[in-house]
């Protein structure tokens, strides 16, 4: 799958004319429709889309290829935190209420207690042994005060949730590094809660946290990993359409006959020196 002209189909085409004249031509084409130029992201000759002009150490930095592939994929990271956030704050907003409302919250549990144990047992579960059952009645018995920084603890970590979905989803380099440290904080109690007891569910969310800091981590050369951000930013350099032309333009001209001599001068035979003059 050429990704870069999916993400042209996504985002449109970005071109950009240079001031250098050599490589404005090399990328540039006459059309019936007018000037076309080549996109910076799937390298088309387009005539429409966002265009801009300039030095070429001024053009814009395109993901294109891998990069936009591995946008893609911290999307994906995006959406399951963003499934957090939603979880997690409606969590806390549960909590905050009953908080509050706890007294009818109770007396409503207690009218619907029979029907809950009659569904249980047609499914074939054993109600002394719901945990869910068990949860909720504890809740009765917690004072308002832990309530209070139960509903607090959720809505931060909610929050959390939220800003690494937002900076995953913009490809951002301060979100990758929020989402990197905010998830690496979480896997040592991860690690200490598979400890206490292994469910697919733990399993599951400390996969997703781990894969999450090793991709980061290696792709995006956080903390100098790789050569770091300067080592990154160079590589997208050398991916891009306008640094690609410049280097064919630098070949072409080093492979001309003559290359390097001055313009009219004699070519002296080896061995051979020039005559000086007083």
């Amino acid at each position: 799958m050429d990704w870069s002209l999916f993400g042209c189909a996504r985002k449109g085409h970005v071109s950009y004319a240079p001031d250098e004249p050599e490589l404005r031509d090399r990328l540039m084409a006459r059309t019936a429709d007018g000037t076309a130029w080549r996109c910076l992201r799937c390298g088309a000759f387009v005539t429409d889309g966002q265009h801009g002009s300039g030095p070429a150490a001024a053009a814009p930095l395109i993901r294109r290829g891998k990069e936009l592939r591995s946008a893609l994929i911290l999307r994906v990271f995006a959406v399951e935190r963003f499934l957090r956030f939603l979880i997690f704050g409606g969590a806390a907003y549960g909590v905050w209420r009953f908080r509050y409302d706890r007294a009818g919250i109770q007396q409503a549990f207690d009218n619907d207690l029979p029907a809950i144990r009659a569904l249980y047992r047609d499914l074939g579960f054993n109600v002394s042994h719901s945990k869910l059952l068990g949860l909720i009645q504890h809740s009765f018995t917690l004072d308002s005060r832990t309530l209070t920084y139960l509903a607090i603890g959720l809505a931060v970590y909610a929050l959390i949730e939220l800003v690494e979905s937002i900076g995953l989803w913009l490809a951002k380099r301060w979100g990758e590094y929020f989402a990197m440290v905010a998830t690496s904080i979480f896997l040592p109690y991860e690690v200490y809660d598979l400890t206490v007891k292994i469910t697919w569910l733990r399993v599951a969310a400390f996969v997703v946290n781990l894969l999450l800091v090793i991709y980061l981590v290696w792709t995006k050369r956080l903390f100098g990993v790789r050569g770091g951000k300067r080592a990154y930013e160079a590589r997208l350099r050398s991916e891009s359409v306008i640094e690609v032309e410049q280097a064919a333009l630098a070949a072409a001209s080093a492979s001309q006959p003559g290359h390097g001599q001055r313009a009219g001068a004699p070519v002296q035979p080896p061995g051979e020196s020039p005559d000086r003059t007083a």
